[in-house]
């Protein structure tokens, strides 16, 4: 464990994170574990696959975790990608992060895609397939401007910044 103080501060690796919110899951397959996070003060709650398949090189496909949740107003579930199974394997998510809103209530699915161009990939009935993170979400009223103030990147996008040469 790391304890460190910064000041008046003393910041532990290992503190437990008190959660905010419960959230509600309808288990749609009692076989399968409910989300859960690996190591305390963990961001990402493990998902689980409720099927079992088989992604061929460059396929993807909706992946059932057999639950449904009733996410609290002002939250949002973002299903992020694995990072083992993208480093080892090169199977990650399509639409990353997947986003659930608070008013959903279907079965949380998971659309995974193997980026590898040689190897299939197995995926078998309650393996960890994704990592879902409980976050507070701000919404925002939107209104027209003609003009928007200047700032010191003004309309640079997409490599604008460098750091690679092409």
């Amino acid at each position: 464990m790391l304890v460190r103080s910064v000041g008046s501060l003393t910041v532990s690796s290992e503190s437990p994170i008190e959660p905010e919110c419960t959230i509600l899951i309808k288990q749609l397959d009692a076989g399968l574990p409910l989300p859960s996070y690996a190591h305390p003060g963990d961001a990402g709650a493990d998902l689980h696959s409720a099927e079992d398949l088989v992604l061929g090189p460059g396929e993807r496909a909706l992946v059932s975790t057999g639950i449904a949740m009733a996410l609290p107003s002002g939250f949002a579930g973002l299903v992020h990608p694995r990072s083992g199974l993208a480093a080892r394997h090169g199977i990650s998510i399509v639409n990353a992060p997947g986003t659930i809103d608070a008013g959903y209530r279907g079965e949380v699915k998971v659309c995974l895609i193997n980026t590898d161009q040689q190897q299939p990939f197995t995926v078998k009935r309650g393996d960890r397939i994704a990592q879902l993170v409980i976050q507070r979400v701000q919404t925002a009223r939107f209104a027209v401007a003609d003009e928007l103030d200047e700032t010191s990147r003004g309309a640079g996008g997409y490599g604008s910044t460098g750091g690679f040469q092409g």
